[in-house]
């Protein structure tokens, strides 16, 4: 029997919508999954469809979120608060169904990873959320924005995303770049693979220093020969070492 699937309105708009997916009996956890595509419109939430599948078939609930994105009503803040509502809601939904006390992981993929490391760290920058998130994990993620704006990285994407250049827009950037925004308080993976041509992996490697520093625990993997889609394959080996760590924290939570 396939698990069962169901597409929820979060949101205004009709971009604010996800599919929560259940196992049968009750999920160890729930992992809200944040596609990437440097938060642009052509991009959407299908991407991270395997990766729901597979979660869901092991034991693991899954909301697989789309936002609205740059060329549809996205940006900041707009990207970012769709994300933060759309934990909410599945918070709520969770709560419904008597799983309050069930886990709740992020986990994003490149500029996914970066709306993940957003969220957890929600309450430093927007009050506290209905349901704290118990772990974030990044794989492949943009971990730092304005890095990301300054390198110009998939055609500026980043100054897309936000609206305008670092220099011009400094406490808007500060406010939604997560080296900014820490100590998370929960722990973190950060997943890059040395071989990513997309998101340069010294951006994780970076975000680790910062987060340790900070007094955050948290993993960075970094991975010989790995590209950028591979971490969200569930059929490889990079996808499987992310999917261990977060076995690894459920038994130890």
């Amino acid at each position: 029997m396939s698990p069962a699937t169901a597409t929820h309105l979060y949101g205004a708009s009709p971009e604010c919508v996800a599919d929560l997916r259940l196992p049968e009996g009750v999920p160890s956890a729930c992992v809200v999954l944040l596609h990437g595509g440097y938060w642009r419109e052509r991009h959407r939430r299908d991407l991270m469809e395997p990766l729901a599948m597979f979660l869901a078939g092991e034991g693991v609930a899954t909301w697989n979120v789309e936002y609205r994105r740059v060329g549809c009503g996205g940006g900041v803040p707009e990207t970012v608060d769709d994300v933060a509502t759309a934990v909410d809601f599945v918070a709520r939904l969770l709560h419904e169904r008597g799983w309050g006390g069930v886990p709740l992981l992020l986990m994003g993929h490149s500029a996914g990873g970066h709306l993940a490391l957003c969220a957890a760290a929600r309450h430093r920058r927007s009050g506290t959320p209905s349901a704290p998130p118990a772990a974030v994990i990044s794989l492949g993620g943009v971990c730092d924005l304005e890095q990301a704006a300054r390198a110009g990285l998939s055609n500026g994407a980043a100054v897309e995303f936000v609206g305008g250049e670092p220099d011009r827009w400094p406490l808007l950037y500060a406010e939604v770049s997560p080296p900014q925004l820490l100590p998370l308080g929960i722990p973190y993976l950060l997943l890059h693979g040395l071989s990513d041509d997309s998101v340069p992996w010294d951006l994780s490697a970076h975000l680790h220093e910062c987060a340790q520093l900070a007094g955050d625990c948290g993993d960075l993997l970094l991975l010989e020969g790995v590209g950028h889609f591979e971490p969200i394959d569930p059929t490889t080996q990079p996808c499987r070492r992310a999917l261990s760590w977060i076995g690894d924290f459920l038994c130890g939570s």
